[in-house]
């Protein structure tokens, strides 16, 4: 009778182990579709300004790339990419999203930066100038007030347009706002032109085509030269979270094959995020180039802009940075090898 229960009991405490390890087996592939961390989750807060440029952080955030990757995102908003540096400096979050342009001033200024990745590349400025401002021309920016904000792209972008145009500037008075408070004062009257990006232009929430409509004239800024967007940190962050970056950049990575064979459903995302029309999604979408690379083009136009702004004294410093110092590559060459170029 004793021996009958022992057995039993064996019998059921083995049925009971097999049950257990199925369950652990079923829970861990079924968790994490689409990572390799389904135990290990971090928070990541990255600071942002919304806009197109950031498709692939939506996108990996809305289809559970990020989660699936042990990653809990947080997103903190900021007025503009030089907003969200300034915050990852003061420590506000762990990463900022912004243009280049925004990392060559504070590697001019000394700071610790380190950029991570380009997840875009975009034409996305324009230079609006009021008719009723005596602006019909590009000449006739000479001496007007110009509404931008200053230390971003936007600033870069402006003065090689007018280099290109015969003007410097030094030529024209330069007015700092944010991005949306360029556009109002544009509206008000309070500048006589601006540099507005992309969004400004036909968004439903400011629409300057609509509302200006012949009484302004409309140039591209970046004159067929691209810009990149990137994803920055401190020195101190991103030496100290290795194993955290790669599975941020997997999850971008994912994100990027589903903008590739999911387009409309990837646009349909980024669109309802942002609270974007059609037509301007549609628009915005055709001069965007959304990948996950670190390209020695992104270090020439560093160098470019560098050279700008010394040049123009916008700067203390007199020589150009060597920014390969300034680029973290061992993340993407963990995950992605190939989509790293930079040549030291």
């Amino acid at each position: 009778m004793l021996k009958r229960h022992i057995q039993r009991t064996g019998a059921l405490t083995r049925i009971i182990v097999v049950l257990v390890i199925l369950f652990g087996m079923l829970f861990a592939s079924g968790s994490c579709t689409e990572g390799d961390y389904p135990a290990k989750v971090d928070t990541v807060t990255i600071a942002e300004n919304p806009l197109e440029t950031r498709a692939l952080i939506y996108v990996a955030d809305d289809r559970g790339f990020f989660a699936a990757n042990g990653i809990n995102l947080a997103l903190k908003n900021y007025a503009s990419g030089a907003a969200a540096t300034n915050a990852l400096l003061k420590g506000e979050v762990d990463l900022a999203t912004c243009a280049e342009f925004v990392i060559v001033g504070n590697v001019l200024k000394k700071e610790n930066i380190r950029n991570i990745a380009t997840i875009s590349k975009f034409q996305n400025t324009y230079v609006v100038g009021l008719k009723s401002r005596g602006i019909g021309n590009i000449t006739d920016l000479k001496g007007k007030r110009i509404g931008l904000p200053r230390q971003t792209s936007a600033e870069f972008y402006l003065g090689r347009f007018l280099e290109l145009n015969g003007l410097s500037i030094d030529q024209v008075t330069l007015a700092n706002f944010s991005p949306a408070e360029t556009v109002d004062a544009l509206f008000r009257g309070t500048v006589d032109a601006a540099v507005v990006f992309e969004a400004a232009l036909q968004s439903e929430a400011s629409k300057i085509k609509q509302k200006l409509g012949d009484s302004a004239v409309i140039w591209p800024a970046q004159s067929g030269q691209f810009g990149y967007f990137n994803i920055i940190g401190t020195e101190t962050w991103v030496a100290s979270h290795p194993e955290v970056i790669i599975r941020l950049l997997k999850s971008l990575i994912q994100a990027e094959n589903y903008v590739v064979s999911h387009p409309d459903e990837a646009k349909a995302i980024v669109k309802k995020r942002l609270r974007y029309e059609d037509a301007y999604i549609n628009e915005v979408w055709k001069e965007q180039r959304f990948s996950i690379s670190l390209d020695n083009g992104l270090i020439v136009s560093m160098e470019d802009e560098a050279r700008w702004m010394i040049k123009n004294n916008l700067t203390s410093e007199k020589t150009v940075p060597d920014f390969a110092d300034y680029i973290y590559i061992d993340g993407l060459n963990a995950v992605r090898p190939g989509a790293v170029n930079i040549i030291r």
